[in-house]
């Protein structure tokens, strides 16, 4: 059991800092969260002094490919089955190394909790896995082991395939064999759903792992749909909308000048990541003035590294860089928390600081949003995985 007390709590569900302090329990749930707890009334109980300090919840990553583009090591570049542009059969868990290095730089900068998986390279590239960044069992570190389906429009697809002389090479064919894929998933999941509740079973069924793994986006599966350039956000959306998929716009580099037809149709979008030079054409016009608009105008966003791209131990600084441009400090500080937690369909474990979620917590030496931001202490399931002495990265390497 943990203890932490004289927190500045900053819980995510208001806006509001309060002094509370919190118990985790030994399940690493958050089991109260009180004006006072007294000390006395536990034994075997850890208790951490918080002195007043900014506390958190556990940073969020909503996309990134962490553990499947491993640091530094070209052998560990798994992100993209390059041989065929249409591939839901993959699962980012049978390719995330959770010994990756950026597991440990993660915690050191407050970020517990990562949604990882497959690149861009295809039209349909696989499922993401949802994990704590603390563990060297992948199994044991999950939270969900898919979460959501990715699919990519725009320049990736289309190069990666079209320099080879193969489909997609235009936009238009990428469009195509996306909608073409859901009619068969649509086509696929309404059969199996007759066998499923028929009695006679006896002439079996004509499983297809690809096509059994997409048509569960017709049965809640959020989509992620990477998308920078405008006209590729409107296809997203339009495909979207015909097949009646909850989706995601991951990227949304233009969203921002579509403002009025992304609030018409509700979208919800994961922006990032915005540091750096633009890299493609197709999102030259990326600005750190983005969220600061789509906040004003209510659109419903959070924030990517999209990791290693910006590496995750940039995702502080992205931040403070949005609220320096406009963005407002309790939506920059939503977007890698609760609204990065909801738009991946996590928020029932993580997100936020509330009794009966996991004990996810960071207590913060500087606060997130200062340039000079620092980590104090991470806590992951109610564990001190990372305090900061100050001369040292004290990262617990006993993994659970």
């Amino acid at each position: 059991m943990l203890i932490i007390k004289n927190c500045r709590l900053m819980d995510m569900v208001s806006i509001d800092e309060k002094i509370k302090d919190i118990h985790i329990n030994k399940e690493g749930k958050i089991e109260a969260i009180e004006d006072k707890i007294d000390i006395k009334d536990y034994s075997n109980v850890e208790v951490i002094n918080a002195k007043g300090r900014l506390v958190t919840p556990g940073f969020i990553e909503p996309h990134c490919h962490m553990g499947v583009y491993e640091t530094g090591i070209r052998e560990g570049m798994d992100g993209n089955e390059s041989t065929n542009p249409v591939t839901p059969q993959l699962r980012a868990i049978d390719a995330i190394d959770p010994m990756d290095a950026a597991y440990d730089v993660a915690i050191r900068h407050g970020v517990t909790t990562v949604v990882a998986g497959p690149g861009s390279a295809n039209i349909i590239g696989g499922t993401f896995a949802a994990m704590k960044t603390y563990g060297n069992i992948l199994d044991k570190s999950l939270i969900k082991e898919e979460v959501c389906m990715k699919m990519a429009l725009g320049e990736n697809p289309k190069f990666n395939y079209g320099k080879r002389g193969k489909a997609p090479s235009t936009r238009m064919m990428s469009a195509a064999i996306m909608r073409e894929q859901l009619f068969k998933a649509k086509e696929y999941y309404e059969k199996f759903k007759e066998y499923d509740k028929s009695k006679d079973k006896s002439k079996g069924f004509d499983y297809d792992l690809g096509l059994h793994n997409l048509m569960r986006v017709f049965d809640g599966m959020r989509v992620k749909i990477h998308a920078h350039q405008a006209d590729d956000i409107l296809t997203a959306i339009r495909i979207a909308e015909e097949f009646g998929l909850r989706y995601t716009i991951d990227h949304c580099s233009e969203g921002y000048l579509i403002v009025d037809e992304l609030k018409e149709k509700n979208v919800q979008c994961i922006i990032g990541p915005t540091v750096g030079g633009a890299g493609k054409f197709e999102s030259r016009n990326k600005t750190l003035e983005s969220a600061a608009i789509l906040e004003e105008e209510g659109i419903d966003f959070a924030i990517m590294t999209d990791h290693p791209v910006v590496p995750i131990e940039g995702q502080a600084m992205q931040l403070a860089l949005f609220v320096k441009h406009g963005l407002s400090r309790d939506k920059a500080l939503k977007g890698v928390t609760i609204n990065a937690a909801r738009l991946t369909d996590i928020d029932d474990r993580v997100g936020s600081i509330e009794v009966g979620k996991d004990g996810d917590i960071v207590i913060w030496n500087v606060d997130p949003l200062d340039t000079m931001s620092e980590v104090g202490m991470t806590i992951i399931d109610g564990k001190v995985v990372y305090e900061n002495k100050g001369d040292e990265a004290c990262v617990d390497y006993k993994k659970m």
